[in-house]
């Protein structure tokens, strides 16, 4: 008796959750409102087997709980109930599968008028392609992919040449505009995942796979990879920017050409070696892992990466000069960075493409000492070493040493970790998280973009260690 009341609770609290729950579908800001109703008839369906299950579960424990004195009454079959539960069952199932096959037919039935981008997966980032002044994509195939032509593009397929290459950022669509999305994978099984397009798709390796929508609400969303594809999963993703035609159109006439990716392919003085080895990192999916901005991610961050010294996994240390990059680059296993796993390949790079490579990450800690140089000058400039020290010393704000990364206890009793976001709040609006302990006397600063860039890089570089 008790199992069945806990039964007829749990029916209850289910079917109250589904309509009270403050969770709700993910706004839709495509024209694939149909999958919603495919869901939700699915989800009808299958909560009234579930319903109904659990009730008869429940009514039999009730009805047939043992008493003293009865014989259970043994009956081998009952066709009329087998029969009504197979008529059922099937009236169930094509219920929920006949909406679906209707609502997919539309989905890989492209209209005439689409014009069509390409996602190209790898572990694990996102590349995008689109059609030049032709309108078509160009031919590609595994046979031509390098570190210079990711994409595989044919380079005597003319028209490819005007195919316009997106290599890292995000990929742009224009609103109310149908577009058909070519998916290819280079690797391994992907899939291409956007919760507010409703739109969902493997990419197979060796095969080319599609979908269409049309953008209904112009806005940035977010693009996943929703099928397990390594270490580094969870770190492959990108973004969807929905605008405006024309400024779509705008946007597509900056990017660069596959022809000019063609003329780039050595090194000359106008693109340089550290030019050419950010194109060698694109090319060979670098970036995947190692962020250029000091964000988190699979492998080390390169900022500021060269001249460092980096802690080991087994205990010791190392300076991150030319030798050891060369090492970390062509035998990656040799120093393994405490803190990260032991994915990354090891590449075969010719003495050209390894400068280059080591060039860039170079320019990168200059670029990062350059930056928190500018940093500590603006600082300096408005006044904030008056109030917050960089030895751990107690100030009339808190200590700069050791504070990016670190966890701040916060006046109303919570708490925040001091990142990029919590710092950049920090200073254009300090009363928005007051820290515990001290006074809430600092005034707000409207800098500009690249001033809130340069002291984020100062105190990340002055608040890395521990206080």
């Amino acid at each position: 008796m008790v199992l069945a009341i806990v039964l007829i609770l749990i029916v209850v609290a289910s079917v109250l959750f589904n309509f009270l729950s403050p969770w709700t579908f993910t706004p839709l800001a495509s024209n694939w409102g149909s999958i919603d109703t495919t869901l939700n008839i699915t989800l009808a369906i299958t909560g009234a087997v579930f319903i109904a299950i659990t009730a008869f579960i429940a009514l039999a424990l009730i009805r047939f709980r043992h008493r003293p004195g009865q014989v259970a009454h043994y009956e081998p079959e009952n066709r009329r109930l087998e029969w009504w539960l197979i008529g059922l069952t099937t009236v169930g199932i094509v219920a929920m599968l006949t909406p679906g096959l209707f609502v997919y037919s539309d989905f890989v039935h492209v209209p005439e008028e689409a014009h069509e981008v390409e996602a190209l997966g790898q572990q694990w980032q996102w590349r995008y392609r689109y059609p030049g002044e032709d309108g078509e994509l160009g031919r590609s195939d595994v046979a031509h992919i390098s570190a210079a032509n990711p994409f595989g593009l044919d380079p005597d397929d003319p028209r490819g040449r005007d195919d316009i290459l997106v290599n890292s950022g995000p990929m742009q669509l224009p609103l109310d505009r149908p577009v058909k999305v070519l998916l290819r994978s280079r690797d391994v099984l992907h899939d291409f995942y956007v919760p507010h397009f409703r739109v969902k798709m493997d990419l197979v390796p060796g095969t080319v796979t599609y979908f269409w929508l049309t953008p209904t609400r112009a806005g940035e969303y977010e693009i996943l990879c929703a099928e397990l594809c390594g270490v580094g999963h969870y770190n492959m993703r990108s973004k969807v920017v929905v605008t405006e035609a024309e400024a779509f159109e705008q946007w597509l006439a900056q990017q660069p050409r596959f022809a000019q990716s063609l003329s780039a392919g050595t090194v000359t003085a106008d693109t340089g070696l550290a030019a050419k080895g950010r194109q060698l990192a694109e090319g060979l999916g670098c970036l995947a892992c190692h962020s250029v901005d000091g964000a988190p991610g699979v492998g080390p961050g390169w900022q500021g990466l060269f001249g460092s010294e980096r802690e080991l996994a087994d205990g010791g240390s190392a300076t991150a000069d030319e030798a050891y990059l060369r090492e970390s680059i062509t035998d990656p296993k040799a120093k393994l960075v405490k803190g990260f796993p032991p994915v990354m390949q090891p590449y075969a790079l010719n003495e050209s493409e390894l400068a280059a490579l080591i060039a860039y990450l170079r320019s990168l800690a200059a670029d990062a000492a350059d930056a928190a140089a500018r940093g500590r000058d603006l600082a300096e400039r408005h006044g904030c070493l008056a109030c917050h020290s960089q030895d751990g010393s107690r100030g009339v704000g808190p200590s700069w040493q050791g504070l990016f990364g670190s966890q701040r206890e916060l006046a109303d009793g919570g708490s925040a970790t001091a990142d990029e976001a919590y710092l950049r709040e920090s200073i254009t609006d300090p009363k928005a998280k007051l820290v515990k302990g001290y006074p809430p006397v600092m005034q707000p600063y409207a800098l500009a973009e690249d001033e809130l860039a340069a002291l984020v890089d100062y105190l990340r570089s002055v608040g890395e260690g521990e206080p």
